[in-house]
């Protein structure tokens, strides 16, 4: 029997507010509106409330440096003084730091990509050999101090310094992590610095990369580093930190060093559970609440977990956890009044899941079970229930649906496709576009919100839809694009457009969590079974078309995508979901085609960081996540021209996948990496077409005709012009008609440079 409540933490907590108050804030200083001060302002605010819910919750263990007025690795550069040279002449900090984040006039930003397999995105550090690092840990300081005003001793969250390196980059020729000298005294010196803070303080080193395929020289690497650490200090209690998949070779290496405790992912890495005989007399914190799903915790398999944890780690050595930082869910559920009720009761957002961890933590101290947690337990017990057995979860007709499939990939070769494709669209070398959409204005939202709340009549809508599409489609015949899209006014967010139009998705009112800065995205829910009722593109691309006599692409989101931006139930496998959301796009496909349109564009934005972390784990994901696809584009006929678009991701061992989803052109986002992605894709000798972003629209700059046209001629000194696109990095919706129009007439402009140059050449 035990005596003694199972402490409860946090890995950490959102940080965006409950209303997006940062978001706003940051944007209103961007744009001049405040001043720096108002921002801090708020995020004092933010930082306050956060703590106080956690503590009000009963959170034992509560972190800060957790929050970020960008991201937390933009932070710890900053920190470590890790600065790119060209950002050096800026000497206010502030414009440096945001600088560093989105660009500025004269330097473009550090390179962004997604963090680990979430659809959270990071800054790169930007390191090399002669880099000389120095120390400021003032933001630490000051927001530890603001904790403690509160009455909160918190845990300090850092990015561990094997992680910190193993997910930067090098500007020269060396391996970032063979740097681990020239930054381990930094965390020395930080630990110290931070030891006087006070008597006995908590640094909680986020080491997630150790949760991938770890050789023995990293290993090796680690023992090393957190030896120097833990003895650096003789009052910091380190926890080790790892999220995502197991740890299992890291926690069997740090099985003799006197860390404080390894935190551990029990959700995703359900492999942990064999190497709890390592712990050697560590503390584990047990993550066993889902910090990046918005489903209720099952409180019987929870506790059936921490049954089998007590039999190998003592209980006082347990620690009940979230399963990495609950910054990928939302903030609560308490303003989802819209929300179905049923549906409702069986999520959990961040500030619903500190419930659970208290609730398990009395459920677990079996001597101090109060009423109200075995109430819990019921209640908990006949939801979970209630879903197994809701018919508007299970959809009969998805069986038959794919039970009459006959084709699961399309018919004839890339090079039978593309000399058809080539006859029928007519289009010259190089050809211009954009990746789909275009700025979604104050009006736009307006519009929108003012027809959902039915201030508006659907005619007048429409009307003001197709008022938006006439101009986009004007704007870009006058600019000179070859092929035009039709800017996505009627679309909020590139899934939740698609999934309000399908059956077994439902949406939330303020459900938002951080993609990047200051930008958030609403997922939807997947709670049931997918099913397309009616075409959901066909009447506004082909009105679009209409408009030109130039193609006009028509704008999908693919199935991939769809799953991996959305949260997805959990009681059927990931590719079964997939699959059925395949089949609806498929059925889109076809009636674009039949409707006239030649070029469809089925995003996968998301495709790559829906990968695992473990490689043994990858060869399943690509498979289903390729024969989605596949299956999607499988009955788009061979003169039907089917693009597909990525975002920031490293290509270079997944070109395989990428070659066998055989897309006709492939959108790739490149212009912070320079030709280093492209040349991936030109050293693996890839066939098909490529549009590599020849400018950044995640940066409010305005790249000129001179700057791009020096990328295109980069462009074609890797690749042949012939298998080349010309196209920006991403979708447009963020940026302003002010930076899109003449960022646009500049990269025709430097196009038709280059077709003029190599025309030129061709002759002589």
């Amino acid at each position: 029997m035990q005596t003694r409540k199972t402490a409860v933490s946090t890995a950490g907590f959102p940080r965006i507010g409950e209303k997006r108050e940062l978001k706003k804030s940051l944007e209103a200083y961007w744009s001049g509106r405040i001043c720096f001060d108002e921002v801090q302002r708020t995020g004092r605010e933010l930082r306050t409330r956060h703590w106080l819910c956690q503590k009000d919750a009963g959170i034992d263990i509560i972190s800060c440096n957790d929050f970020s007025y960008y991201d937390l690795m933009l932070d710890m550069t900053v920190m470590l003084g890790a600065i790119p040279e060209r950002f050096r002449k800026i000497s206010q900090s502030t414009e440096r730091y945001f600088a560093m984040a989105r660009g500025c006039k004269d330097a473009v930003a550090m390179e962004m990509t997604k963090w680990f397999n979430t659809n959270y995105h990071y800054i790169v550090p930007e390191l090399s050999g002669d880099m000389q690092f120095s120390l400021d840990c003032t933001k630490i300081i000051e927001e530890y101090r603001e904790a403690k005003s509160l009455g909160i001793s918190p845990k300090i969250n850092i990015i561990g310094p094997l992680t910190y390196l193993l997910i930067s980059k090098r500007s020269d020729q060396g391996r970032p992590i063979d740097l681990l000298p020239n930054i381990l005294p930094m965390y020395e010196q930080l630990f110290k610095e931070i030891s006087l803070l006070d008597d006995r303080l908590t640094i909680q080193c986020d080491e997630t990369a150790l949760a991938r395929d770890t050789d023995e020289e990293i290993l090796s690497l680690a023992v090393q580093s957190y030896e120097r650490l833990g003895a650096s200090t003789s009052n910091i209690d380190i926890i080790f930190l790892t999220a995502y998949d197991h740890a299992c070779e890291t926690v069997r290496a740090l099985r003799n060093v006197p860390l404080y405790a390894i935190a551990l992912d029990f959700v995703y890495g359900k492999e942990n559970e064999t190497v709890l005989a390592d712990f050697n007399g560590k503390k584990l914190f047990a993550g066993i609440v889902d910090g990046r799903n918005i489903w209720k915790n099952n409180y019987r398999e929870s506790l059936a977990l921490l049954g089998r944890i007590r039999k190998e780690v003592p209980v006082e050595n347990i620690v009940i956890s979230t399963s990495c930082s609950l910054l990928h869910v939302p903030y609560s559920l308490e303003y989802e009044k819209s929300l179905d009720s049923e549906i409702r009761s069986w999520m959990s957002f961040a500030t619903e899941k500190l419930i659970e961890l208290k609730t398990l933590s009395e459920l677990f101290s079996s001597d101090i079970v109060s009423e109200s947690s075995c109430t819990a337990l019921n209640e908990n017990d006949a939801l979970f229930m209630s879903r197994m057995k809701s018919e508007r979860v299970h959809n009969p007709q998805v069986k038959r649906d794919f039970a009459e499939i006959k084709l699961r990939q399309r018919a004839g070769s890339f090079e039978e496709r593309i000399a058809l494709q080539k006859k029928i669209l007519g289009l010259p070398l190089l050809p211009t576009t954009t990746i789909g959409s275009f700025p979604q204005t104050a009006e736009l939202r307006k519009l929108r919100a003012d027809f959902k709340k039915n201030r508006i009549i659907k005619e007048e809508y429409d009307d003001c839809i197709k008022n938006y599409i006439r101009d986009c489609v004007a704007m870009q015949e006058k600019t000179g694009l070859d092929v035009l899209v039709h800017g996505e006014p009627e679309r909020n967010d590139m899934v939740e457009y698609f999934g309000e139009q399908l059956s077994g998705f439902t949406f939330t009112s303020n459900g938002w969590v951080q993609s990047y800065g200051s930008r958030c995205v609403k997922p939807p829910v997947i709670y049931g079974d997918v099913i397309r009722p009616k075409p959901m593109t066909v009447e506004t691309i082909t009105y679009a078309q209409s408009l030109t006599s130039r193609t006009m692409k028509g704008m999908l989101t693919g199935p991939v995508t769809i799953l991996n931006w959305s949260f997805v139930r959990n009681d059927i496998s990931r590719e079964e979901v997939c699959a059925q959301i395949a089949l609806c796009i498929r059925d889109e496909i076809n009636d674009l085609q039949n409707a006239g349109i030649r070029i469809i564009q089925v995003d996968e934005a998301a495709f790559k960081e829906g990968y695992p972390l473990r490689k043994m784990k990858i060869s399943e994901y690509e498979k289903w996540a390729v024969d989605t696809f596949l299956l999607a584009a499988s009955l788009a006929r061979v003169e039907t021209q089917i693009h597909t678009h990525m975002c920031y991701s490293d290509f270079s061992g997944i070109m395989h996948t990428i070659e066998r989803m055989d897309a006709d052109v492939i959108t790739i986002e490149t212009s912070r990496s320079g030709n280093r992605l492209l040349q991936v894709f030109a050293d693996h000798g890839y066939k098909n077409e490529i549009g590599p972003g020849v400018y950044d629209i995640h940066s409010p700059r305005i790249p000129d005709a001179n700057e791009i046209e020096e990328k295109i001629g980069a462009l074609v000194s890797v690749l042949p012009p012939s298998k080349l696109w010309v196209n920006p990095d991403c979708g447009l919706k963020t940026r302003t008609w002010e930076e899109v129009m003449p960022s646009l007439e500049n990269m025709v402009l430097a196009t038709k440079r280059i077709r003029k140059s190599l025309s030129e050449a061709a002759d002589m």
